[in-house]
């Protein structure tokens, strides 16, 4: 079976690539000479992975997914949520929106956070919504090397590192991402 994966992100590709198993060939939006920048212009996760599905099911007619991620910390009434990728402004920089997000949780005991993927498949006319959840809290410092986005500053619950600091193996048995993958997963499983 072929899939798109609606994104631009090649970090994040690879890191699906890995999940999936070897009967999906994934293809990424440049191996559909897709090079349109996809407003992201709803207000929720899942509002903006349809946003980005829907987009590529109607312009080249072919199965695929698409994710958004938002990091919501609770002291921070959610935020940054659904403009994780870009909380420090434009253009989207990690380190920047790590910054401004330890910055904004100077002084707070509070520190529990939660990871939340929101994936949308378009499969032969339907569509189909998967989500994961991955708690844990930010670190008052980055920790790691590994992974991208907010990874240096997030601790799952139940682990002594930060996502930055785990193989790309150990992350994905536990991410957000990871949990909504296996759910899309089996469920493409279910219907082969």
């Amino acid at each position: 079976m072929k899939l798109v994966f609606a994104t631009n992100n090649l970090n994040k590709l690879a890191e699906v690539q890995k999940m999936l198993p070897n009967s999906i060939e994934l293809l990424s939006l440049k191996d559909i000479n897709c090079f349109d920048d996809i407003e992201e212009t709803a207000t929720t996760l899942d509002a903006n992975a349809k946003i980005k599905a829907n987009y590529i099911t109607k312009k080249f007619e072919l199965n695929c997914f698409a994710d958004d991620t938002g990091l919501e910390v609770e002291s921070l009434n959610g935020q940054p949520g659904v403009y994780s990728a870009r909380y420090a402004g434009e253009p989207s920089n990690s380190e920047n929106n790590m910054q401004k997000l330890l910055k904004a949780l100077d002084g707070h005991k509070n520190r529990k956070a939660q990871f939340r993927t929101s994936i949308c498949l378009n499969l032969n006319g339907n569509q189909f919504l998967f989500n994961g959840i991955c708690k844990g809290e930010i670190l008052t410092q980055k920790e790691g090397e590994e992974g991208f986005g907010y990874d240096p500053i997030f601790k799952p619950n139940g682990f002594n590192k930060s996502f930055a600091q785990m193989t790309s193996e150990e992350k994905n048995t536990i991410s957000h991402r990871g949990i909504a993958i296996k759910k899309l997963v089996e469920f493409l499983k279910s219907i082969n």
